[in-house]
Parts: C-alpha cells; structure tokens; sequence
C-alpha cells in the first residue's frame, strides 16, 4: 500500500492538527502493510517532514515547488505528479483533499468554523466555503477524532455513518507523572513551585470560554485564589482583546497569569506540576489538552459540552461554564476535595492510557487498507 500524507499543518508551534499531523508522518511508515510514504504540502513533495518543524531558516532539501521550474517542464512534472497521486492513497488530515486526491481519506477534527463561525476569521471561512464540500465529496472515507464528532458530521453532512469512522487521538508519551523535582527548576524559570498553580492550556478565543473561567476564577475565595493562581497557556485567537484585558486585570490582582506559548520541551513539565487543569471549552473534536492532564496525573475538570465526557470517561469533573457561581464552588472543590483529587488522578491515568498514537496509526492504516 502506497500513502500519501498532507502535511500543510506542520510548522514550529504545532497546533492540535500539526501533532497530529505529525504522529502519522512519524508512526506510517513503520506499519506493516505500508510499502512507502510520501508526504505533500500545497502542490510541493516533501522529502523531510521535520524541516518543517524548523525555525524556517533550514532549507527543505529538494523540496521545490511547481512554480520554480521553468515553463517547458511544468507540464510534464505536473502529469508525473497527477500518475504519483493515482497510484496512491492521499490522506488529508486537515479537512481537504486536492482534485487529485480522488478517492482519499480526510479527517474533520470538528465543524466549529460552522457551529462558531464568529470566531474563526474571513480567511479561514472563505477557505472552507470554497474547498470543504468538494473535499468531502472526493473522500472516499472521512475520519473524526471521536464518537461525540462522528455522529455531527453525519448529520451535518446527511452522510452515512459507514462512511465515517471515530479514531481517537493521545497524548505523547511525553506527557506523565512527575514528582517536584523533576519539575522544580523548570518551574523556577516562570516563578511557579510544584503543586502552586492551577492551569489552563488553550487557544484564547471565545469558544474556550476563558472568560467564564477568568470570571469564576475571580469569585473563588481569596485564599484559593492566592494559594492556587491561574496559569493560561497558548495562542490569541479571533477577538481575543476582551479576554487579554480581563487577564491583565486579574495579573493585577494577582490571581492569574498569561503565559502565552511555552517552549515545547517545558510544557509537559508545566503540566505534570499543576495542582489543577481546567479546560472550559464548550465545543472540541477531541480535546487533546485534558487527556494530556491526565497522563500527567493532574485531577481536571472540563465542560460538561461537546465530546469532552466521551473523551475524559468519567475521569474529569464536568461543569456548566455559563452558571459562573456553580462553576466556582466546582473549582473549589476540586482544588481542595483530597479524596475527589485521588480518584480523579487515578481514573485520569487510566483512561489517558487507553489512548496512544500507535493506537491512532494502526486504525487510521486500517481504513485506508478497507480502501484499497
């Protein structure tokens, strides 16, 4: 069997799709049956999909785009490609396939440029108005990253549900309990201690409700506040100035702290030393960030919306982020319920490690064997 992965999403501060994305450019070509794989980002072969993790100052080695080459041998390498894509299978896992990839495999991680389209910008929006459809149609088979997102996307698209299949995504192994101090001195560079913060690891934009949680964060007592301060990590989203103001406010007052990205290397550290996660998003297609929490140890508590009770199984504490006061008392007690925070740990482990991207690998390699 001969693939071909689009890997448009890698870049040096991975998204959730760039891991995964990622994960199968790593796992794919190990898996029996695969004879090779060949990797394809906007009309270019890429012979090193880890360049482009790269600060973008490493040249991609024979890596030339269509668009280099003089006239007279556009045409010929454009056939040459059109004869490659036909004798594989092309995977898009970021919701698009080329006309050429007829017949292929996509992943929809989740429709919220549809469900939350105010908070994607016009760009992205009149991407998906002008390739989404045409992408599905030309998939044989599309893949979403759980059950909960399964079901959407067949009803959203009036598909069939034997046309769609649920393969969820993991944690990196990465990503595991830690004791203080392998954590102490990683901490010390953002003057944080094992166990003394609580964190929050999302993109910042409204969908995530980082408001609601600034604003129950802000109504937990004082002394939770101030034993416990707010870690927000990730990027700024669409219309995310409200909330960078609220957390300017709170940074005033001492009780939460933006971060923005961290290096990489220090974010499972970052993790394995909160006393809390807290993911308030109301609308995911997996939800990465709280399986990570869990395969750190870390009690979490995420909103009881969209795929996140599937995901987590029981493990994490489920809140209504819109009933702010509800949400604070849930907060409360997860950072000082010791008999709530074992339990939550030990379920969390188990169900994070239910999950692995070796797991994700062989099935998605499945579906593709189903195809051919």
């Amino acid at each position: 069997m001969r693939v071909i992965l689009s890997v448009e999403a890698l870049e040096p501060r991975l998204s959730g799709i760039g891991r995964y994305s990622w994960e199968l450019a790593e796992r794919l070509p190990l898996i029996e049956d695969v004879e090779s794989v060949r990797f394809y980002r906007n009309g270019q072969w890429i012979t090193d999909p880890g360049l482009l993790l790269t600060d973008g100052r490493q040249p991609l080695w024979g890596n030339k785009p269509l668009r280099w080459l003089r006239k007279r041998n556009q045409w010929a390498v454009r056939l040459k490609q059109a004869a490659t894509m036909r004798s594989h299978l092309f995977h898009g896992p970021n919701y698009f396939l080329p006309p050429a990839g007829e017949g292929g495999v996509i992943t929809v991680h989740d429709l919220s440029v549809f469900r939350y389209a105010e908070t994607h910008p016009a760009e992205r929006l009149a991407q998906f108005e002008r390739y989404f459809r045409p992408s599905v149609d030309r998939a044989a088979h599309i893949i979403t990253d759980s059950e909960t997102t399964r079901q959407e996307v067949a009803d959203f698209l009036g598909f069939d549900l034997a046309r769609i299949t649920a393969v969820p995504l993991a944690a990196s192994p990465v990503f595991q309990p830690r004791g203080a101090d392998a954590t102490a001195a990683a901490l010390a560079r953002y003057d944080l201690t094992p166990q003394g913060y609580a964190l929050c690891v999302s993109t910042v934009e409204p969908r995530k409700r980082i408001t609601q949680l600034l604003h129950a964060w802000r109504s937990l007592p004082a002394a939770v506040r101030s034993r416990w301060p707010l870690m927000v990590t990730g990027g700024s989203g669409w219309l995310s100035d409200a909330v960078r103001d609220l957390m300017e406010k709170g940074a005033g007052e001492g009780w939460v702290r933006y971060l923005g990205f961290v290096p990489e290397e220090d974010l499972p550290l970052l993790y394995a030393g909160a006393s809390l996660f807290v993911y308030p998003s109301v609308y995911e297609g997996f939800g990465l960030p709280p399986v990570e929490a869990m395969a750190s140890g870390v009690p979490v508590v995420v909103s009881n919306a969209s795929c996140l009770p599937e995901v987590t199984d029981g493990a994490a504490m489920l809140v209504e982020p819109e009933d702010i006061s509800g949400f604070s008392r849930a907060l409360e007690r997860a950072l000082e319920d010791e008999s709530w925070r074992r339990q939550a740990i030990a379920k969390g482990l188990e169900v994070a490690g239910r999950y692995s991207w070796d797991r994700c690998a062989r099935e998605t390699v499945e579906i593709y064997r189903r195809l051919r």
